[in-house]
């Protein structure tokens, strides 16, 4: 029997909290609503979650602080739901560890699709070659664990950062395009002045960095993308 899905809701607007939780059950999945970036803390504590949904508004705990908490030590895959559309507050949340940023107010089926689509990658992610491990240079992938690490250290990444690493990976003398990665790993089109890709790249190459500053990784092939840097 597969594994029931279950989500957090972390949101301290009632009615919305309960909106999101409508939404994620219709689509098949549990949730669990908090309205605190206390009490979600707890019930991260408590147990491992499929998915977070997360605020930055929120009362005690902000959701900024929750989720510099949460990867931390966890790599569950987490969408951020704000009212705070500044391009600048999207980019420091993909930074610190967001896999995704929806702005409110949201359409309810592009939040669905967009649960959905994380969850699916996450699972291939699972799935994918089960007990094989990927080198490159020191970095050793584990396709069953998703653990990766360097020099034997692990580095916590966050469920796109992972998928773009594995990605990079699995055809380490391949330049992708921006739009390539896009493409694969949100299943989405890619609009030429995006900088998710961008973001994620630099989150993955300083990740590495403090672990092993003397190795350059990923590459940046000027006018093209980026390849994994023999």
């Amino acid at each position: 029997m597969e594994k029931e899905i279950q989500i957090l809701v972390v949101e301290d607007d009632n009615d919305i909290n309960k909106l999101l939780c409508n939404i994620i059950r219709k689509s098949g999945y549990t949730a669990q609503s908090a309205y605190s970036g206390t009490e979600a803390m707890l019930y991260i504590k408590k147990r491992e979650w499929d998915m977070v949904l997360l605020d930055l508004m929120l009362p005690g705990i902000t959701g900024e602080e929750a989720l510099l908490r949460i990867r931390e030590h966890s790599s569950v895959p987490v969408i951020i739901i704000s009212a705070k559309g500044e391009a600048q507050t999207k980019v420091n949340s993909l930074r610190t560890g967001a896999d995704d940023y929806i702005t409110k107010p949201f359409d309810i089926e592009e939040v669905s699709a967009r649960i959905d689509s994380l969850l699916r990658r996450y699972k291939q992610v699972k799935s994918r070659g089960q007990n094989q491990v990927l080198k490159h240079k020191d970095i050793c992938l584990d396709l069953e664990s998703k653990i990766v690490t360097v020099k034997g250290s692990e580095v916590v990444l966050t469920a796109r950062e992972y998928e773009i690493l594995l990605l990079l990976i699995q055809s380490p003398n391949k330049v992708f395009t921006k739009a390539n990665i896009f493409q694969s790993i949100w299943n989405d089109d890619f609009l030429g002045d995006d900088n998710t890709v961008s973001v994620h790249i630099s989150h993955i190459r300083n990740k590495l960095a403090k672990i092993n500053p003397e190795e350059e990784y990923i590459e940046t092939i000027w006018g093209m993308g980026y390849r994994l840097k023999n």
